[in-house]
C-alpha cells in the first residue's frame, strides 16, 4: 500500500490502515509538518512542527502497530520516479491537492497496473473515487485536463478538518477492500461518490470509459507521464546567509499563498504562488534572471523550482529554510 502524501488525506488514511494490520505502508512526500495544516493532518503534533512528514508518520503509525512495515520516501513524486515506486506496491492511495499530481498518479498507476483509490475535497465537498480496473475508466475520463478557472487548494481556500477526515477514512475503506478481495465488497470502480459536508446530501455518480481517453484508451506501455523529459529536478539550494552577500543580480519569486505574503516577505520579492504554478497559470518571471525562490521553510520552494526547471527556466534556486531562515539571517531588512 503506498500513500501518496501524508497530508489532510494521507494522515487519516495510513492511521486506519496501519490500525487494520496492512502489513506493508509505503509513504511519500517531500514537506515538513506545519503548525497551520494540524487541525486536519491527524498524524502529526505540535512536537512535530518543522520535521520531515514522513519520518514522524513513519513514528506514529508504528508506535500503532509494531507488526506493519513503514518504507518512507522523502521526496516529491514525479514521472522519473513514479513508476519505479508504484511498482512496488499493489495500491496507491491519493493523498494529493493538485491536479498535476493527480494527472501523473493517474498515468503511473495505469501503466504499472495499479489500482487507485481518488480522494479530493473543496470547501465543505468531497469526492472519492476507485480507478484501474481493467474495463473500467481513468481519471483522465473524468477529467480530461485540469478546469480552466484557477481551483484553490486547502491553504487558499480553507477546509474543515473532518471534511477531509470522511474523504482519508473512506479512501482507507476502498484500500481495504481492493486488498481484502472479498465478495460481498463493492468499491467504488467507476463510481464517484461525493457529499456535501453542510447538508450531509450525497450521490453516486456512473463513470464510463472515454474511448478516445488520452491514457486508458492506449496500451500502457505507450503511455508517457507527464514531464516525462525533464524528470526529476535536481534542486540547488541557497541559504540566507549567502543569499544576504550574493553580490549577482537575482530576482526573488517568493511561492507561498497571497494570505502569507501580507503576512511579511522579503523585500522587493515577486509573488508567485506554488498553487498557480502547479495550475498551469503564466507566469511573467523573465527566463534569462537568476532566480532564488522561497517558501516559510524551504520544502514548496523546492516544489516550486522543480515545476519552474520544467517550464524551461534554468537558472534557479532554492532558499534553504525559507522565509523563516531569512528572518533569522537579516533581521535588520524587515
Amino acid at each position: 500500500m503506498l500513500c501518496v502524501g501524508v497530508g489532510g488525506l494521507g494522515s487519516p488514511a495510513a492511521l486506519y490502515l496501519a490500525a487494520a494490520g496492512v502489513g506493508r505502508i509505503g509513504l511519500v512526500d517531500f514537506d515538513v509538518v506545519d503548525e497551520t495544516n494540524l487541525q486536519r493532518q491527524i498524524l502529526f503534533g505540535t512536537e512535530d512542527i518543522g520535521k520531515p512528514k514522513v519520518l514522524r508518520a513513519r513514528d506514529r503509525l508504528a508506535s500503532l502497530n509494531t507488526q506493519i512495515q513503514i518504507k518512507t520516501h522523502n521526496s516529491a513524486l514525479c514521472a522519473a520516479n513514479a513508476c519505479q515506486l508504484f511498482e512496488e506496491y499493489d495500491v496507491i492511495l491519493d493523498g494529493t491537492d493538485n491536479f498535476s499530481a493527480k494527472f501523473l498518479i493517474n498515468d503511473a498507476a495505469y501503466r504499472t497496473g495499479k489500482p487507485w483509490v481518488y480522494g479530493a475535497i473543496q470547501n465543505f465537498d468531497g469526492q472519492i473515487a476507485v480507478f484501474g480496473s481493467a474495463a473500467g475508466p481513468c481519471y483522465r475520463c473524468l477529467y480530461p485536463e485540469p478546469p480552466k478557472a484557477k481551483i484553490m487548494n486547502c491553504a487558499e481556500a480553507g477546509v474543515l478538518g473532518a471534511v477531509v477526515g470522511i474523504v482519508g477514512v473512506t479512501q482507507a475503506l476502498q484500500a481495504i477492500q481492493l486488498i481484502v478481495g472479498d465478495a460481498g465488497f463493492e468499491p467504488l470502480n467507476g463510481k464517484l461518490w461525493l457529499f456535501d459536508g453542510k447538508t450531509m446530501n450525497s450521490q453516486m455518480l456512473m463513470l464510463t470509459k472515454n474511448p478516445s481517453c488520452t491514457v486508458c484508451a492506449h496500451a500502457r506501455d505507450a503511455v508517457v507521464l507527464p514531464q516525462d523529459a525533464a524528470g526529476c529536478v535536481v534542486v540547488r539550494e541557497i541559504t540566507a546567509n549567502n543569499l544576504v552577500s550574493l553580490q549577482s543580480d537575482f530576482i526573488l519569486v517568493d511561492v507561498r499563498e497571497q494570505s502569507e505574503w501580507l503576512q511579511g516577505h522579503i523585500p522587493h520579492a515577486a509573488l508567485e504562488p506554488l498553487s498557480s504554478l502547479e495550475a498551469g497559470d503564466d507566469c511573467a518571471l523573465p527566463r534569462d534572471a537568476l532566480l532564488v525562490v522561497y517558501c516559510q521553510k524551504g520544502m514548496r520552494s523546492r516544489r516550486a523550482v522543480e515545476l519552474l526547471a520544467q517550464r524551461g527556466y534554468k537558472n534557479l534556486f532554492s532558499l534553504a529554510g525559507g522565509y523563516q531562515a531569512w528572518l533569522q539571517q537579516a533581521p535588520q531588512q524587515q
